[in-house]
């Protein structure tokens, strides 16, 4: 038999490793001047569970972010877009278990009293604290658990890895385990600096130029603008990349924390240091991104769609999502079917013009369709290669030079049961 070489897939060339950033413990505590905290203040009924998490730089410091583009967005979102546009914050404070949306003027006014409790009890302005929740839609979000859980929140402040870790745990719902990274790493004129975040995310996943509930923090001494375009580039390639049901939250939000800590000149976009500190910017919002996927609703396997070949980076990301969420693509993964009919009919459908006839397909890195047709392959060696974590499914257009990746999970009767039992 022929033998056929698998699709080669783009590497990023702008990965943290790229600029000498390497893995490192902390989280959002990772940067120096970041503290956090997570405790259980009452907005779920399960005592025992974390669901307030507040993280406070030392200073007010820069920030920025993005949000839903959801026009049904929630409190929250209204009143942190609006101060993070001004580039400076001091602190965020997330709840989960209620998403204060569709509430009206009264959940407005029950995210800026929030805003008001941390402000008192760390001593600055109250616009430079931010909000945000995640839960249920709907319902009046009280302010009770925020009037005993910011105290006990502020007092358990510290800048250690487990305090990161309980700032991650309190924003969980429907997710399965916290979502940590952090990165340390030496600019070329010798200034270490760290990056270091977490998210919250595993249904109601499909972001439009924003995310999921997500802090990040640096303590590169960014400028606003920097500190934005750098978010702006992690979010366009990591969170903005992954699908687990195509539906868009009501509540997205993405912030960075930029704290100087690490002292030295200002980086703006200009600077030498920016393209190692965006690196590392991005490539945590990647890593969140592929973590949010593999712990997708329900999801046994994360799935990591590659389209190459495309007329335009457009072409490509159409391509790619229409693959992603198909339901037809990820329930074959789920059930360890290598059906690529499935992947093409789903590359098809999306009004992206190309010809089959230049189409080449890798499932799982083994090729099966090549000039649009079949390539005999092995049932056995296929089932052997669905027992690894991550499936891969790879897609070569033969129109042009872009490329693109997404991210997403396969669906399985979980998902189901979860969404379906999810108020109840």
């Amino acid at each position: 038999m022929e033998m056929i070489e698998p699709l080669c897939v783009p590497t990023a060339q702008d990965a943290p490793e790229a600029f000498g950033f390497e893995p490192c413990e902390g989280g959002v505590c990772a940067a120096a001047g970041i503290r956090a905290a997570g405790v259980s203040a009452g907005f779920r009924k399960n005592p025992n569970r974390y669901d307030l998490a507040l993280v406070v730089a030392d200073q007010t410091c820069v920030v920025a972010g993005t949000f839903t583009t959801n026009r049904f967005c929630a409190a929250p979102v209204s009143v942190s877009r609006e101060r993070a546009a001004r580039g400076r914050a001091r602190a965020v404070v997330l709840n989960s278990g209620n998403a204060n949306a569709a509430t009206g003027e009264p959940g407005l006014a029950c995210a800026r009293r929030a805003t008001q409790i941390v402000a008192a009890e760390l001593g600055c302005d109250e616009e430079d604290v931010l909000v945000a929740s995640t839960g249920v839609i709907g319902v009046q979000l009280p302010l009770a658990p925020y009037e005993s859980g910011v105290p006990a929140a502020v007092a358990a402040l510290a800048a250690t890895p487990a305090a990161a870790h309980d700032a991650a745990c309190a924003v969980m719902t429907t997710d399965t385990r916290p979502k940590e990274v952090s990165f340390a790493g030496t600019l070329p004129d010798g200034r270490t600096v760290h990056v270091g975040g977490f998210v919250k995310g595993s249904g109601m996943i499909q972001p439009n130029m924003a995310t999921m509930l997500a802090v990040l923090s640096t303590d590169a001494p960014l400028t606003a603008s920097a500190a934005y375009a750098a978010l702006l580039a992690g979010v366009r390639e990591g969170f903005n990349k992954v699908t687990v049901d195509s539906d868009t939250s009501t509540n997205d939000t993405a912030l960075l924390f930029a704290t100087g800590a690490a002292g030295g000149e200002q980086i703006d976009e200009s600077s030498p240091a920016y393209p190692a500190v965006a690196s590392a910017v991005k490539g945590a919002c990647v890593e969140l991104a592929r973590q949010i996927a593999a712990d997708g609703e329900g999801a046994t396997k994360l799935v990591t769609v590659n389209v190459t070949g495309a007329a335009s980076e457009k072409d490509a990301d159409t391509v790619a999502r229409s693959i992603a969420n198909s339901p037809l693509v990820k329930t074959a993964v789920f059930g360890h079917d290598a059906n690529w009919g499935r992947v093409a009919a789903a590359a098809g459908k999306c009004g992206v013009p190309f010809d089959q006839a230049k189409v080449d397909i890798d499932f799982l890195g083994v090729p099966v369709c090549r000039s649009g047709l079949t390539v005999p392959m092995d049932e056995d060696d296929m089932l052997r290669r669905f027992e690894a974590p991550e499936a891969q499914i790879t897609v070569s257009l033969g129109m042009g030079e872009a490329s693109t990746r997404v991210w997403t999970c396969d669906l399985t009767h979980d998902y189901v049961t979860i969404n379906g039992d999810y108020r109840t």
